[in-house]
Parts: structure tokens; C-alpha cells; sequence
């Protein structure tokens, strides 16, 4: 007989999970709408309950009781804690924007978009699922709802071969790293006999102490890395992510490099730290004895970016070109994971953020001029200063951004990511981090002398749409905005750690 307790316990747990169930029924809604209704003549009704199911998942937030690490429910499978608290409306914003630019995208059909705003709005629940969670087997179940349905959003547009291409290599190489990851978490199960993170994180600290036991732990962290850094789209297992990116609708395409990295994060984060690190004092961890793994990451870190920024040098294709930069970003980010502090988590965290403005942003204004007839290719931007100047003003500032330069929010994002290494004295990855920086100038830059140097192919003047351009204000006032005055930001993330 099932004890009561146990009962009423899961019971009071289901507010905690009041968004997910809002997006469920959210996705419920436009699925019997598109059954019932003509779909086609409905493209802006999809797009309003999309919008207002994410919208309204962000209410129940504001019901529960303030976030605690020790704060648990369902049976333990979840955590509220400040990062849970904090990464869904992060999700949320991301999704809104994803839905809002699928909108203004003609790159999907209305007979698809109804599929697509649904897949959208569950990848969405099922990256709230993975922050949240402190056990393996949920871990891998949001983990794999996430992905799964990832893979149907690249392949969406049925009839084009190249997303069907993109598709296929993306279903490919996350199976196969969806399954080590999966053959890395039995390892620990079999070691610790338990898939609670906070029972495997006491069994770790005893079995580091034996040899055997810690070749195992080993191995497990290496087959954690391949779903990690595949999710994350860094090296050794980047392959997929320039042609996923080229061939996937480029609204998706912009969904995929801001979600699902920073889920991957997050879940560094979930992982790396409880299992394979402990507390020094207040501010600094430190590896577990005889786990070295923050120098394994410290070199993957250097590496990424390192081959992201040196690749999209020669690419004339700008989704191509962003995918490699989303690379090179994934490679600073890590930065902040192997600092091995409450500073290096925070900027993690920060970067992400920012990050998610200037680059959807981006994404936003590739969207735009494929819209008006243009191409993904650098030469489509050539003249586009005289051709469209608010959309030029805009890709400018965002690429600014990206690259790292004041007084924009990736600035700021960049300055706490170098101080995490810096404080913990890794100086040679902040030189290699530097210079990768220097690196980058030449490709952004090469993109603003096309839009205001270079004499425009065409003559004919791009129209941007009222709605396409109060879009691109909604991020560009945060990219502007966090360069000046990020403090209130930096402080709600330094009360995460």
C-alpha cells in the first residue's frame, strides 16, 4: 500500500510544475485547433497561442515558495533551487522569440506551422524538465525529449532536401552520443547502486579514493562529455552543427543555438559540479581526488573556440558563418565551467543571457532579408546600410556584441567569463580566449564592411515590415542595455551561487 505521506507529498509537488503543465495543455490546444479548423487560413491565430501558452507558463512561478538548494519534490526527481527558477523564463523568452520570428518567416509553410509552433513549445517544456531535474533517469528522459523533438524542428520542411539532410546528421550523431551518455550514467548507477545526484555524489567522494573505483568514474566522465559537448556544440563532437545549421529554417536554426546550448550548460552544471566536485569555502570548489576533470574541459574549451572562430573565417554563408560562431561562444562558456567557483558559474550564467539577445538578434536579421527576397550569402548584404539602414544599425550592434567590444552586453558577458579563469590563475586560457577574440574581429567585421562599404548588388530598397522591426528592438534594447547597465543582472546571478 502506497503511504500516504508519500502521497500528499507529490501531490503539494504538482505547482511546482505549473508551467509544464500550462505548456501541455497550450500544445493540446493548437493540436486540436489545427485538427479542426482549417489550418492554413490560420497562421496568426497558432502564433498568439503559442505566444500566450508561453506567456501564461510563467505565472505559477510567482505562486511557489522562494527557491532553496534542499528544496525538492515529486519523489526527489526535481530540484527549486534559483538556477530552476531562474532557466525557465530564460526558455520561455526563447521560445517567444522562436515562435515571433517563425511567424515573420517564409521559409516555413503554413501547412507546417502548426507542427512547428507545437515542437517548439515542447522542446521548450522539455528544457524546463532537464534544469530542474537531480535524478539520472529524468535527466536522460528530458534530456531525450529535448533532443527527439529537435530533430523533427530541423526536418520540418518535408520537401526540402536540405533540411531532410540536416536532419538525418543530426538524428545520427545524437543518437550515437544520446546512447554513450546514457552508458556513461549506468556506470555510476552500478557504482552507486542509486540515480539520485545527491546519493551519487556521497558514493563518488568514497569511491575516488580506490583505483579501480576511479577508472570507472573516468571513463563515466568521459561518456558524459559526449552528450555534453554534443549538446553544447563543441569539440570533438561540433561536426554536426554548421550543417545543421545551414540546412534547418533559419528561425530554428536560431532556437537551436540559444535553447538547447544553454540546457547543455545548465546540465553541466547539474552534473559536474554535485557529482565530481566539492566545496573548498564559500566561493571555490575543487576537484574531486584523482578526477582531473576541469583541465580536460579547460583544453576542449580552447580547442572550441579555437576552431569555431578559425573556421568561419573563409564561410560565405552567414548561417554557416553564425554556426561556427556559436561554436567558438560554446568554447567561452566553458571558460566559466572550469573556473571552479561561484564567480565562474555566475558568468556561465550572465554570458548566457546576453548571449541569447545578440544572437537571435542575429539570427533575426538573416530571417529578415531572406524574407525580402535576399540570400543567407555575405554578398546579399552588400549595400544593405543604403538598402535597409535600421536592419544594418541593428546586425551591426549585434555582431559588436558577439565579438566582444564596449559598450555592448558582450562585453560585459566576456569581462566575467575572462575574471572567472583569471581569479583561479588559468591565465593561458584567457590569452588563448584573447586572442580568439582578435580572431573573431576579422570574420563580424567583414560583415559590416559588405553592409556599409561595399556598393549593393541590388538597388531595389528592402521593406521591413513594422511588426519584423519592433522585433529587433525588443532585442536590441537588451544588447544595448546590458552593456551600460548590467548590474541589476549581476545581481540577480549572483544570487544563484
Amino acid at each position: 500500500m502506497i503511504p500516504e505521506e508519500f502521497i500528499q507529498s507529490n501531490l503539494e509537488g504538482i505547482a511546482f510544475i505549473g508551467p509544464e503543465i500550462i505548456l501541455t495543455l497550450a500544445i493540446l490546444l493548437i493540436l486540436l485547433v489545427g485538427v479542426l479548423l482549417p489550418y492554413w487560413r490560420h497562421r496568426l491565430l497558432f502564433t498568439i497561442l503559442a505566444v500566450a501558452g508561453l506567456a501564461g507558463s510563467l505565472f505559477p512561478l510567482w505562486k511557489l515558495p522562494q527557491p532553496a538548494p534542499d528544496l525538492t519534490y515529486l519523489s526527489e526527481l526535481f530540484v527549486w533551487d534559483w538556477l530552476t527558477f531562474l532557466s525557465k523564463p530564460f526558455f520561455v523568452v526563447v521560445g517567444v522569440f522562436t515562435i515571433l520570428l517563425t511567424q515573420i518567416s517564409e521559409e516555413i509553410d503554413n501547412t507546417e506551422y502548426s507542427e512547428c509552433t507545437i515542437l517548439v513549445l515542447t522542446v521548450t517544456m522539455g528544457m524546463m524538465l532537464l534544469v530542474a531535474s537531480t535524478d539520472l533517469l529524468m535527466i536522460y528522459l528530458a534530456f531525450e525529449t529535448m533532443g527527439i523533438l529537435s530533430y523533427l524542428l530541423v526536418g520540418i520542411r518535408a520537401r526540402d532536401e536540405r533540411s531532410g539532410e540536416a536532419a538525418l546528421k543530426y538524428v545520427l550523431y545524437g543518437a550515437f552520443t544520446s546512447g554513450t551518455m546514457l552508458f556513461g550514467f549506468s556506470l555510476l548507477f552500478g557504482l552507486a547502486g542509486s540515480t539520485d545526484l545527491l546519493e551519487i555524489s556521497q558514493r563518488v567522494a568514497l569511491a575516488s579514493q580506490h583505483p579501480q573505483d576511479r577508472l570507472l568514474l573516468i571513463v563515466a566522465i568521459l561518456f558524459f562529455l559526449a552528450g555534453l559537448l554534443f549538446k553544447t556544440a563543441s569539440f570533438p563532437f561540433h561536426f554536426w552543427c554548421p550543417d545543421v545549421y545551414e540546412g534547418a529554417p533559419t528561425p530554428i536554426t536560431a532556437f537551436l543555438s540559444v535553447g538547447p546550448k544553454a540546457a547543455g550548460f545548465v546540465l553541466f552544471i547539474r552534473l559536474f559540479y554535485p557529482l565530481f566536485a566539492t566545496g573548498h569555502d564559500a566561493n571555490v570548489y575543487e576537484a574531486v581526488s584523482g578526477l582531473d576533470w576541469p583541465s580536460i574541459l579547460a583544453l576542449v574549451s580552447a580547442i572550441t573556440m579555437t576552431l569555431g572562430n578559425l573556421a568561419a573565417i573563409h564561410q560565405n554563408n552567414l548561417k554557416r558563418l553564425l554556426a561556427y560562431s556559436s561554436i567558438a561562444h560554446a568554447g567561452y562558456l566553458l571558460m566559466g565551467v572550469v573556473a571552479l567557483s561561484d564567480l565562474g558559474l555566475r558568468s556561465v550564467v550572465f554570458y548566457l543571457v546576453v548571449y541569447l539577445f545578440m544572437n537571435l538578434g542575429a539570427f533575426a536579421v538573416v530571417t529578415m532579408v531572406v524574407s525580402a527576397g535576399g540570400s543567407e550569402e555575405i554578398d546579399s548584404y552588400r549595400g544593405l546600410g543604403v538598402r535597409a539602414p535600421y536592419v544594418c544599425v541593428a546586425m551591426a550592434i549585434f555582431l559588436f556584441s558577439l565579438i566582444g567590444l564596449p559598450p555592448f552586453a558582450g562585453f560585459v558577458g566576456k569581462v566575467y567569463l575572462f575574471a572567472a579563469v583569471i581569479s583561479q590563475k588559468i591565465y593561458w586560457l584567457a590569452v588563448v580566449a584573447a586572442l580568439n577574440t582578435v580572431i573573431s574581429l576579422y570574420y563580424y567585421l567583414r560583415i559590416v564592411k559588405a553592409m556599409f562599404l561595399e556598393k549593393p548588388t541590388e538597388a531595389i530598397q528592402i521593406q521591413v515590415p513594422l511588426s519584423s522591426q519592433a522585433l529587433l528592438l525588443a532585442l536590441l534594447v537588451p544588447t544595448l542595455g546590458l552593456g551600460i547597465y548590467w548590474q541589476p543582472l549581476a545581481r540577480v546571478v549572483s544570487g544563484m551561487f
